[in-house]
């Protein structure tokens, strides 16, 4: 096992990472900028280090500045945590160079799986359904019209380098074609530095539905079933449970089933996720692989008592799974609410946090790295924490739900708890009748 770990993120991941290495006995190494130097993972590490400028391309997408910091504080590993230089196959080379574990996959899996033209053909290779769509890059405007007409309109352009729910775009018709591949062009080039498209059938009212993967180093790969991720804004997840409220028993095993015969295909190790989208007849199709801890982990934690970031770390220090598929337990049902500090509008609202008053009481958990008095910086995402629930089935984790979100408190930003509380109570939510659109379509109106 590490004694000493680096923590190469920040807010409230990095204060999860740093507590599972407490829980491993392991020595946490924290980096911050110059904007996060009140922050609480910088204050609650064992050890913790200035990388650079508060802009993320001068501290935490600095890869140069991390390594010297890693290999100056004599740690053995680095945890990326979520974005960043999570799913940087640069950032993975440059550990192993500098013989430091990057806990995580392997630089050949996430180059692999990162290019989603590449994963679209090794998911067909592993059996796992497809959406009908272009057989890899759609090398111009005119091949996506030809392409266009041979799947049928609607369609979906979608970034080969993405992620995020960046660089999407849907024409409905051959009008909105070149606008749609334009634009989603422009925004693969400006967000991930490459351009490049495919092109698949898009699903009306589609349900977003992922499925957690673990893998070790001797061969054992498990699933911990699977999150319902259906309610976003901009193609951002909101709100999340484990499991599905939707998906029959059946194809909840055939979509776990094909999640880790796809993880297994890539040679894949650690910590990971397989995204589907799902039509209204419950037919799933692989949408990609994160190749890295989600935000949204700790429901699965909840549902199975299973503790991923740590098995992350000990995966990556070379220990085996101590359980099989036999043994990941379904206990219940979990939900969970990402708090942002944003206004009515989704624009993000930085400032002081004068006073605030947490959530607490039986099946509550908050993941958050604020604090009273502390300052949200303006230079990154406006996510502040999560509000997980846990019960014994869906109505139970949802009444909680509720609960914590009455109670949640704070004043000086304003906060999407309220929005998050209007669609928990609505009939939607209750009927689980919802897909990825029911935001933009008016079905979670704000009050």
């Amino acid at each position: 096992m590490f004694t000493k770990v680096l923590i190469a993120n920040r807010g409230e991941i990095a204060v999860r990472i740093i507590r599972a290495c407490r829980d491993l006995g392991i020595t946490s190494v924290a980096v911050y900028s110059e904007a996060d130097k009140e922050a609480m993972h910088a204050q609650i590490a064992d050890e913790a280090y200035c990388i650079g400028p508060a802009q993320p391309q001068d501290s935490y997408l600095n890869i140069n500045n991390i390594i010297e910091a890693a290999i100056g504080a004599g740690a053995q590993a680095i945890h990326p945590g979520y974005g960043f230089l999570s799913e940087n196959a640069d950032f993975a080379h440059a550990c192993a160079e500098n013989g430091l574990v990057f806990i995580g996959p392997s630089e050949q899996s996430i180059r692999l799986l990162g290019d989603k033209t590449a994963a679209r053909k090794l998911a067909k290779k592993a059996d796992v359904p497809l959406a009908e769509g272009s057989d890899g890059i759609v090398a111009s405007l005119q091949d996506a019209a030809v392409w266009a007409k041979k799947i049928g309109y609607p369609i979906m352009l979608k970034a080969s380098a993405g992620g995020g729910g960046k660089g999407i775009r849907v024409a409905h018709s051959e009008d909105e074609l070149a606008e749609a591949y334009n634009t989603a062009s422009s925004e693969a080039i400006a967000n991930f530095g490459d351009g490049r498209l495919y092109m698949e059938k898009y699903i009306a009212k589609p349900r977003h539905i992922e499925v957690q993967i673990l893998a070790d180093t001797h061969g054992n790969t498990v699933h911990l079933y699977d999150r319902e991720c259906s309610i976003q804004r901009r193609h951002q997840k909101l709100i999340e449970e484990a499991p599905s409220p939707f998906l029959g028993e059946d194809q909840r095993q055939n979509m776990c089933k094909c999640a880790v015969a796809l993880a297994k295909r890539a040679g894949y190790i650690g910590a990971g996720t397989v995204e589907f989208l799902v039509d209204e007849q419950q037919n799933f199709y692989f949408c990609e692989m994160n190749t890295r801890i989600q935000v949204e982990h700790g429901i699965s934690e909840e549902i199975t008592g299973i503790d991923l970031v740590s098995w992350q770390i000990r995966i990556a220090a070379g220990e085996k799974l101590d359980f099989d598929q036999e043994n990941v337990p379904m206990l219940g049902h979990a939900i969970e609410c990402r708090i942002n500090a944003e206004d009515d509008d989704f624009r993000p609202q930085p400032g002081t946090i004068q006073s605030m008053h947490l959530a607490g009481g039986i099946g509550v958990r908050v993941d958050t790295a604020v604090y009273q008095g502390y300052t949200i910086p303006p230079f990154y995402d406006s996510m502040i924490g999560k509000v997980i629930t846990f019960g014994s089935d869906r109505k139970e984790a949802s009444a909680r739900m509720k609960r914590a979100l009455s109670e949640m408190l704070f004043e000086g930003i304003v906060t999407n708890t309220d929005y998050q509380l209007s669609i928990l109570l609505s009939n939607a939510f209750e009927t689980a009748a919802f897909n990825t659109n029911s935001i933009e379509d008016g079905t979670f109106a704000k009050s």
